[in-house]
């Protein structure tokens, strides 16, 4: 047996405005289709699942995902153009496990770090 993807579930205080959120940051967002506040997200092989969860506190959660990419750069150049996105982006910067890689924390909290390859 292949394992074949993975998704995490991040949850969000605002499902209408994550999805918006997650629009504008390129990826294809869509609601499910039921009784449940859940949402699907993806760009290229990357897909998350967001939850709408009422108690979700933004100040202690510690929801993260890592999204490898070929170009982090090029990535952070153009979530850093658009505007009113809220949170906090933090720039690009060389790791010492050879990674280059920058970071978004959204409104509810959540930690994106984005990597690509150093020299690649």
């Amino acid at each position: 047996m292949d394992f074949t993807s993975v998704a995490p579930i991040v949850p969000v205080l605002d499902l209408d405005a994550a999805l918006d959120r997650y629009r504008r940051l390129g990826f294809h967002a869509r609601a499910y289709d039921g009784p449940d506040r859940y949402g699907y997200v993806d760009r290229g092989s990357v897909s998350m699942h967001l939850t709408e969860w009422a108690e979700h506190d933004p100040l202690s959660t510690a929801s993260s995902v890592y999204i490898y990419v070929s170009d982090a750069d090029a990535l952070y150049g153009e979530w850093k153009a658009l505007d009113n996105l809220g949170g906090r982006l933090h720039g690009p910067r060389d790791t010492p496990y050879g990674l280059r890689e920058f970071a978004y924390v959204d409104p509810d909290g959540t930690l994106h770090r984005i990597g690509s390859p150093l020299g690649g």
